[in-house]
């Protein structure tokens, strides 16, 4: 697919520059997961972000979100492609995108193998998975009313191959747990049609240690999947760099910290670097008690 020839070159399908990602909806009853999302959408971010591992369906989450909303823009970040077949995923995408015009995009991605089979899947090559996969979807029956404009599809790619199909087979990127650097290096194989829309981990303290501490607490349960060791090795990190907790270098790499000045300046770097949309994952340790307080103190600074 050309770039003449894609749905989606234009970065407001986004709904803005900024954005959320955000774990803490599994830790929340629905009701205050729908409460959590206007609170978003009221304070001006362009799109909430949520992942898909062993909490809430995906799909089912996203629909509840949408109802709560009127204008932001709910995304998947990401739907597994080893846990549904491409016409369930399909018909998922063309219901919400009718039903809620203009306000879905679909993230999809190879997920990680313990996450797969644990669930009874097998984990087969990724990228040509993910190949047939965007075939199927493309070729899927849907005997309903669908919508007048199809939902962006992203991938969580990383490494050049899957940066290179997101460009050819799907509307662009959604990279996670990476640096301004590799932002750059997304949007050199991406050209400058599809979409880019990075996630970045952020630490609201002025406390190093403290930072530290919440950054480390939260890489941690990445630095066993080799999906992401094989992207910061690429990245330029080092086994020393990811051995035991991880080295400082490749913490405040990957997580900012600090006051919302030094918070913004990480985003605008990746937006310097041709990211479109930048969905800004706020860590903390009390998930349960809701990030209505970050938000707010992070809007001023990246949403004026």
């Amino acid at each position: 697919m050309s770039r003449t020839e894609r749905r989606y070159p234009d970065p407001s399908v986004l709904g803005g520059e900024v954005g959320l990602w955000t774990s803490i909806l599994n830790y929340l009853p629905a009701s205050r997961a729908r409460e959590a999302a206007a609170e978003a959408e009221e304070l001006g971010y362009g799109a909430l972000w949520f992942g898909e591992a062993t909490g809430r369906e995906i799909f089912t989450t996203a629909a509840i979100l949408l109802s709560a909303t009127s204008r932001i823009q709910i995304a998947t970040g990401i739907a597994n492609i080893f846990v549904r077949d491409a016409w369930a995923t399909n018909a998922a995408s063309k219901t919400l995108a009718e039903a809620y015009p203009g306000r879905f995009v679909l993230g999809i991605g190879v997920s990680h193998r313990p996450l797969v089979e644990m669930r009874g899947h097998d984990y087969r090559s990724p990228l040509a998975t993910m190949r047939s996969y965007l075939e199927d979807m493309r070729r899927a029956r849907f005997d309903a009313v669908g919508p007048e404009r199809e939902a962006p599809v992203l991938l969580a790619a990383l490494g050049p191959k899957m940066l290179e199909l997101s460009r050819d087979l799907a509307d662009g990127a959604h990279p996670y747990l990476v640096t301004p650097q590799h932002t750059a290096y997304a949007r050199g194989i991406l050209g400058e049609g599809p979409l880019l829309a990075v996630e970045q981990g952020v630490v609201l303290t002025e406390d190093r240690t403290e930072a530290l501490r919440l950054a480390r607490s939260h890489l941690s349960r990445y630095l066993g999947l080799p999906n992401y060791r094989n992207s910061w090795l690429r990245q330029g990190f080092t086994e020393e760099d990811l051995s035991g907790e991880g080295s400082d270098h490749f913490v405040e790499a990957l997580v900012a910290w600090g006051d919302e000045g030094r918070i913004r300046e990480r985003v605008h770097e990746h937006l310097d670097a041709g990211a479109d949309h930048v969905c800004v994952q706020v860590i903390t340790d009390r998930p349960g008690a809701g990030l209505g307080r970050e938000w707010r103190a992070l809007a001023h600074a990246l949403l004026a």
